[in-house]
C-alpha cells in the first residue's frame, strides 16, 4: 500500500481547547509521510491546547481560516478535545470549510470530540463512525452508526474514540488520505480492536 503523502497539503482545523496530542502526534505522523500539515483556525496569531484538563500549549496557527481555502488542501483532520469542536460548530465559516472536503470526496479524519462539528455539517447520515463515547448519541441521531471500536474507515472518513486510540487511528489516516479523492458511493469498512 501507497503511504507516501509527499506533495500532499493536510488542513488541521482548530480552536481553542484542542486536545494536544490529538494534533501534535497525528501531525507528526503526516509529516514523516511527506505531507504538509497546516494548522488552519478561526484564531489569529496563537491556539491553545488541553492535556487532558490541564492548559496545554500555544501552537502557530499557519493559515487564519478567513483566508483558507478548501480546494488548496487534499484533506482535513479534525482534532478533539471538548471546547475545540463546540467552538467550531458555532463558526459558519468553519462549517462550511468541513462540508467542502466532503462536497469534494476528499479524505477527513477526526478523534474524540472531532466528529461534533461534522453533525453541523451534516455530512455523517449514513455513515458507520466512532467517537468519544459521550458524543455518541448527537452522531446516531444525526444518522450515524454509530459503533465502539478504536478506529473506523467508511468512504474516505477515518474516526476514533480518545488519544489511546491514535496509533491505529494515524495509520488509517494516512493510508487514506494517500489513496485521496473518494468515488462517491464507494463504501468500505475497516475496524479494528473494541473497547
Amino acid at each position: 500500500m501507497n503511504h507516501d503523502l509527499t506533495g500532499k497539503k493536510v488542513a488541521i482545523l482548530v480552536a481553542n481547547g484542542f486536545e494536544q496530542d490529538e494534533l501534535e502526534k497525528p501531525r507528526e505522523a503526516l509529516k514523516e509521510a511527506g505531507a504538509k500539515a497546516e494548522i488552519v483556525s478561526p484564531n489569529d496569531g496563537t491556539v491553545k491546547g488541553m492535556k487532558h484538563t490541564k492548559a496545554g500549549r500555544a501552537l502557530k496557527v499557519d493559515v487564519p481560516l478567513a483566508e483558507a481555502k478548501p480546494e488548496d488542501y487534499d484533506a482535513l483532520l479534525l482534532p478533539g478535545g471538548v471546547q475545540n469542536p463546540d467552538t467550531l460548530r458555532m463558526d459558519e465559516r468553519a462549517v462550511s470549510f468541513v462540508k467542502s472536503f466532503f462536497d469534494a470526496h476528499k479524505p477527513v479524519a477526526a478523534i474524540c470530540h472531532g466528529p461534533w462539528t461534522l453533525v453541523e455539517a451534516g455530512v455523517v447520515r449514513g455513515r458507520r463512525m466512532t467517537s468519544y463515547p459521550s458524543i455518541k448519541t448527537d452522531l446516531r441521531n444525526a444518522g450515524a452508526n454509530w459503533v465502539d471500536e478504536e478506529v473506523v474507515v467508511d468512504n474516505g472518513l477515518v474516526t476514533s474514540r480518545k488519544p489511546d486510540d491514535i496509533p491505529a487511528f494515524n495509520a488509517k489516516m494516512i493510508e487514506e488520505f494517500a489513496e485521496g479523492v473518494h468515488s462517491e458511493g464507494e463504501h468500505e469498512t475497516t475496524i479494528s480492536g473494541a473497547m
